[in-house]
This record gives C-alpha cells, structure tokens and sequence, in this order.
C-alpha cells in the first residue's frame, strides 16, 4: 500500500516532465486526474484480493481505463472553459469508480453483500480522507509558517509537490486504513447517519412548510438544481448508511419513519425544483450542464422513490428491508452509465462548446 501510495504521488508530476510535448496544463490535468490515482487504488486491491491470475476480471479492469483515458483526451474540445470538458473532467471519476467497486469485490461484485460493503467502504474512505486532508492542511501551515520565519519562501514546494502528491497518496493510504482498520471505524458512517438524519429531516420539512405558507416559487437557475442534486446525494448516503448498519430482519422503528419522511421531503423538493426546470429548459432550450444536471437529477429522483416505495412498503407489512438493500445494490451501475455517457456522447452531441 505504501509503495502504490508513493507510485500514485510521483505518477501525478510525471506528465510535468513532458508538458512541452504532451500540451500538459490544467484542463488536462482536470480531465485525467482519475487517471493518475484510481489505477494505483485499482492495483491495491488487486493485491488485496488476488485478482492477479483472474484474466476476465484484469481485462475488464483495464479496458474500463483505456478507454477512459482515450475519451478523456481524444476530442477537441473548443477551449479551457468548454463546458462539455469540464462536464467529462467530473463524470469520469464517477465512471471509473463503478471499476473500483468491481476490484474491491474481488471477481463477486454480482453478491448483493460485496456491493453493499463497496458502498461501506466508498463512505469510510471519504471520511478517512477528509481526516488525513485536514490533517495535510495543519501539516502545510506549519511548514509554511516555520520557513517563512527564516526568510525562505516554501509556497511553490506546497502548491508543486505537497498538495498534488499528498493527495494522490492519500487516496491510497485512506483505502488501506479502511481495510486495516475496519473493525475499528466500520461504525463511523453510520454513526454520522444517525446524527444527521434528524437534523436533514427537520431542514427538510420546514423548508416545504415555508414553501407552502409563503407561495414563493423555487429558484431553478442551474447552481439551485446543482444543490438540490447535492441534497438528494445526502440523503441517498444517510438512508444507504443506515441500511448498513441495520440488520435487514428487525421490525421497523421510529428511526425508521423518520427515514421515509425524509425522503418524502426531499422528493417534494425536488419535485417542485424539477418542475421549474422543466418550464425553463422549454423556454430557453438545451445546454450540456443543464441536461447533465437535470439528467442526474432525475437518476437520484428515481431511486429515492422506489427507495421510498419500498421503505413505506416495510412499514406498512413488517417483513424485511432485504428488497431495499437489493435495490439500492443493482443501481449503483446506472450512476457510472450515465457518467460515461456524459463523457462520451455529450462532447461531439454539442460540438465540444
């Protein structure tokens, strides 16, 4: 793990070495940025699980790759600030995690458990990293300030070498703690659900409350649908972490309720978000960030009301959340479809602009 993490740190500076003949700067950095790191994450459980003799497994994996890093960097996309390549620069990780997930699984991602325990590990890596990244943070101040009291100026070591290095490697060493560690932080996401899940609740709620009593209409410029994709994000985590930490068998509780007015409020929200969307998309027409943004609205709306349909329903008979759990499993590959889909066809489908 260690030796991936340093590959993964030194990988990230290597096309500066040839930015003269590779045409390196920030919008390829942008686009490949997955590139440098999730293969070295992709090899770590490679040899956590053995993967090596497994050639159906290793030709996918490495296919998923290739043609990400040919897609990434094969359109000539009209400038810096085109926005189908900002739009392929953020969906290509989201891409190429599902191949992590397929890695992580170790050759069983078709089990239900292997690709809840992949979702499990995608949220205590995000927690571990943002540990290490505040640490890193703390660390670069100190180095800073304590160079800066000698007269030596250490900004440009900080902005070439530590930030970029430390958080390709971080991404490696925060997977090996969660692997190492496991008995010790399996608990922390759903810990976190249980603090947050009432307090989303109660934000929720009063927000369709004041909605309904003022009569004023939602703002549906771009940046407001983004966040409200940002809301439905949070409250998928809260409802799949707290489905990882309950045992599907026992009857329902009041934590349970609170779960499904949850996603009843975020869906209302959302629905009066995408109605005024719709209305402007009508009268104004089409852009790649609009319908990139609008698409995974939609893909998020979809699963949280089955989600909710399927919560109610456990309600209502008692019987199990295994269906619940089983849905939100066999879903995950319609993130990273889409995602690839925005990658692809959007830039020639809008003319690289």
């Amino acid at each position: 793990a260690f030796a991936l993490a340093v590959a993964a740190a030194l990988a990230i500076k290597l096309p500066n070495l040839f930015g003269a003949t590779w045409g390196v700067d920030e919008a390829f950095y942008a686009r490949n940025i997955s590139l440098f790191v999730l293969p070295f994450l992709v090899g770590y459980f490679i040899w956590k699980r053995d993967l090596a003799g497994h050639t159906p497994t290793m030709s996918r994996l490495a296919a998923a790759f290739l043609v990400g890093a040919a897609f990434a960097n094969v359109y000539p996309f009209a400038s810096d600030e085109s926005h189908t390549q900002i739009l392929a620069a953020i969906h290509l990780p989201i891409a190429l995690w599902l191949a992590v997930g397929v890695a992580y699984a170790g050759g069983r991602w078709s089990q239900v458990a292997r690709r809840m325990d992949f979702i499990r590990f995608s949220g205590e890596l995000f927690i571990y990293f943002v540990l290490i990244a505040l640490g890193g943070g703390l660390l670069t101040g100190f180095l800073m300030m304590m160079f800066t009291t000698i007269g030596v100026d250490a900004e440009w070591f900080v902005e070439s070498w530590l930030v970029p290095c430390g958080a390709a490697g971080a991404v490696i060493v925060a997977s090996w703690l969660v692997e190492a560690k496991q008995s010790v932080i399996e608990n922390m996401a759903p810990v976190l659900t249980r603090l947050f899940t009432p307090l989303f609740t109660a934000v929720l709620v009063t927000f369709l409350f004041t909605l309904l009593v003022t009569g004023r209409a939602v703002n549906v410029e771009r940046e407001m649908l983004m966040a409200f994709n940002g809301l439905l994000v949070i409250v998928l985590a809260l409802l799949i972490y707290s489905l990882s930490a309950r045992d599907p068998e026992a009857p329902p509780g009041a934590f349970d309720v609170m779960q499904v007015v949850l996603l009843c409020s975020a869906l209302g929200a959302d629905a009066l978000a995408l109605w005024n969307i719709a209305a402007r998309i009508t009268e104004f027409g089409f852009t790649p960030n609009r319908v990139a943004v609008l698409g995974m609205n939609v893909i998020l709306l979809v699963n949280l009301a089955w989600s909710a349909m399927l919560y109610v329903r456990f309600l209502r008979t008692r019987d199990s959340l295994a269906p619940l759990e089983r849905w939100q499993t066999r879903y995950l590959p319609v993130y990273a479809v889409w995602a690839a889909i925005v990658v692809i066809v959007f830039p020639p489908l809008f003319r690289y602009a």
